[in-house]
């Protein structure tokens, strides 16, 4: 029952509130807005300084395309007149009051002036009718019509003698049969081409200018310039000569910078439009945008440092916490691992490759037989050659070829070799481990440098001490059964065999009984069959001796004897059998010629069963102190890896694992290639002899 004076529930006070996550949360919200801000403003500005040039080059475009309409129109005319019937004659009379007509009818042309074959001027309209003339004021654009006898559009001229003026030559030729007699030659006031740029209608501050091909100034959109023909602009001649059209930046005549817009003038002999736009005009908006954005940048780097100081305050915290639980982890790993290194009697190595040294621990040097010279407390080490030196010569390439692997591949190390100490046997080690990580810490400070190798050793003398019981004892039993199997059919070729053919020959003496006496046909007949089962009794105990030990074998050789034992096949299975050798001079080693013949044996009763094959090649080689041996069928061919040696739920194949069995009792192997409906081929490679002694090369 609760006391009344007592409360029936307290109230827990309230939390403090985490602010820190909340400002982190707000730092990291204000950076994106700030900086998506100041982008989108120099964002804008750019677009805005695109979109000025671009309206420049569209205005280009416009000017250029009635410049050109109206310097072709000029020309088509020019050359229409060229082709008066006045200058059949000619009738300069008449040509002379035909030219003044259209002159006036044309407001850009100035004059026209009709130029002989010596460049001197026949008539000009600016003087009267045969009139003295001076040489004409464009001779280039004339010798270019003479030269190809086509129309020609010319740049801007010197100061005329007559007209006194700089003016534009448009000059056609005058044929008549074929034959260039004269040049036709108009000249275009500058002042007509200006106002097709003033009307271009282009914004307040812009100035339009067309050049000929030399760069020499035609026209500009600012009225009363007295600066026709002034020499090319460098910047404007080299942006022309690089590219059609285009834009370029360079300083105008009065100082001011400026962005240039430009096109050349298709059909105009290489005339060029330029609209010049104030550089300020474009640069002040990009230029407070770009302001705008390093302030930008500014606030938000401060924003993300701040940002990053709290986040490093936090991530400082809690590596803190973590650093403890993973020293405590790898405190205890590491004594589980002591105790399981010390459960197992193994012993801990590391190999510094590059520098030619050995540390192993006490384990390490019992097991390898070396001397106590201790590095540390726990560990002593040892120049790699003095390693070396207590491995058995025949494994020391093995050894030295894993371990260059291991270190090229990266990949694990694991290797069995003997050791011979001084003054003892040689035993069985078994050698594991794998490259040390370069970027990992080294035992005595600083780097790893990818060529050192860690892991451990382990004593593996008694197992391999049961194999090599085993490895005899099959031997022994394989041998015991050949053996056997050679009694067997000695027993059956000297007594069953002798029996036998006694039993032939007392038939046949009975049959020459009865036929020398009156006898029943009937009784002939049954020792004729009689006589028939004997000598068949005799074959198959003939052919079951020559299976069980065949006599060629021990008489002539494994050559001879797999040749017999393919004409065998071939006569009484119809599948060719094919032997050839090489190199086998010599008779091979027994042990060696009767595992290959049982070997040849249960691979023609393979073909036989499931191949289907026609024919079969067995090809022998001897080279050195290794025979090889390779057995070819043309059948119906399988999967390999049905093939492989038996595995955890894998179905074993009698007939290769015999075979595989065979060769593991004189150390050859086996390698089997096949492929469905190419056939089946057997590699077997067969030791003769030891290996000659390895060599191990010496540590820099």
């Amino acid at each position: 029952m609760l006391d009344p004076e007592t409360p029936a529930c307290t109230t827990a006070p309230p939390r403090p509130v985490a602010r820190g996550p909340l400002i982190s949360l707000l730092l990291a919200t204000t950076i994106p807005i700030v900086l998506f801000g100041a982008g989108a403003a120099y964002l804008a500005a750019t677009q805005t300084r695109a979109g000025v040039r671009r309206a420049a080059a569209e205005t280009v475009t416009q000017v250029a395309e009635r410049v050109t309409s109206a310097v072709g129109e000029e020309l088509a005319v020019l050359t229409t007149l060229a082709l008066s019937p006045a200058l059949d004659a000619p009738n300069l009379a008449a040509f002379y009051d035909e030219a003044q007509r259209i002159t006036r009818a044309r407001p850009l042309w100035e004059t026209v002036s009709l130029v002989g074959a010596d460049g001197r001027q026949i008539l000009n309209l600016l003087r009267p009718l045969g009139s003295a003339l001076g040489p004409a004021a464009d001779l280039p654009t004339i010798e270019a019509v003479r030269r190809t006898r086509a129309p020609a559009i010319g740049g801007v001229g010197p100061v005329g003698p007559i007209s006194g003026k700089r003016l534009v030559s448009v000059c056609a030729p005058v044929a008549r049969d074929q034959a260039l007699r004269d040049v036709l030659c108009v000249g275009l006031s500058p002042e007509g081409i200006r106002a097709i740029l003033a009307q271009a209608g282009a914004p307040a501050g812009w100035i339009g200018t067309i050049v000929d091909r030399e760069g020499r100034l035609i026209a500009r959109s600012v009225p009363g310039d007295e600066r026709v023909g002034r020499p090319p602009d460098a910047a404007m001649r080299e942006a022309v000569a690089r590219a059609p059209q285009g834009l370029y930046r360079s300083e105008a005549q009065d100082g001011v910078e400026v962005d240039t817009v430009y096109q050349t003038l298709a059909g105009t002999g290489g005339w060029s439009v330029h609209f010049a736009i104030p550089s300020d005009a474009l640069d002040q908006p990009v230029a407070r945008s770009l302001i705008l954005l390093v302030a930008g940048l500014a606030a938000a780097l401060a924003l993300a440092a701040g940002l990053a100081v709290r986040t490093g305050r936090e991530i400082a915290e809690r590596r803190r916490g973590e650093q403890l639980r993973a020293a405590l982890a790898l405190a205890t790993s590491e004594e589980r691992a002591a105790v399981a290194i010390a459960a197992a009697e193994l012993g801990t190595w590391r190999w510094d490759r590059g520098g030619g040294r050995i540390v192993g621990s006490a384990r390490t040097r019992d097991l390898l037989g070396l001397p106590a010279t201790a590095a540390a407390p726990d560990a002593f080490g040892w120049p790699d050659r003095a390693v070396l030196a207590v491995v058995a010569p025949e494994d020391r390439d093995r050894l030295v070829a894993a371990v260059e692997e291991a270190l090229r591949r990266g990949a694990g190390l694991d290797i069995e070799f003997r050791v011979t100490p001084a003054g003892q046997q040689a035993r069985w080690r078994r050698l594991m481990g794998r490259e040390e990580r370069p970027d990992l810490p080294r035992a005595g400070g600083g780097r790893g440098e990818g060529a050192v190798l860690h892991g451990v050793i382990a004593d593996i003398e008694p197992r391999k001490r049961a194999e090599a019981a085993h490895h005899d004892l099959l031997r022994r039993l394989a041998q015991a059964q050949e053996d056997e199997q050679r009694r067997i059919a000695r027993e059956l070729h000297d007594q069953v065999g002798q029996t036998v053919t006694g039993l032939s020959l007392g038939l046949k003496g009975l049959e020459d009984l009865l036929a020398r006496g009156p006898s029943p046909p009937r009784a002939r007949d049954q020792v004729r069959w009689l006589q028939g089962l004997a000598g068949e009794i005799g074959r198959d105990i003939h052919r079951t001796a020559s299976d069980l030990r065949p006599s060629a074998l021990d008489d002539l050789g494994l050559v001879n004897a797999l040749a017999a034992l393919g004409a065998d096949w071939t006569a009484r299975y119809g599948l060719g059998v094919d032997v050839q050798a090489f190199g086998l001079s010599a008779r091979l080693p027994l042990e060696v010629e009767t595992a290959m013949y049982r070997v040849a044996q249960e691979a023609l009763t393979n073909v036989l069963k499931h191949a289907r094959a026609t024919h079969v090649s067995v090809v022998l080689e001897r080279r050195g102190e290794r025979l090889g041996v390779v057995i070819e069928d043309d059948g119906t061919g399988f999967d390999p890896e049905a093939c492989a040696p038996p595995a955890e739920g894998r179905p074993r194949r009698l007939g290769l694992s015999s075979i595989r069995e065979r060769l593991s009792l004189i150390g050859g192997t086996l390698r089997v290639e096949s492929a469905p409906g190419s056939g089946t081929t057997l590699f077997i490679d067969v030791p003769l002899a030891p290996m000659p002694e390895a060599r191990w090369p010496r540590s820099a």
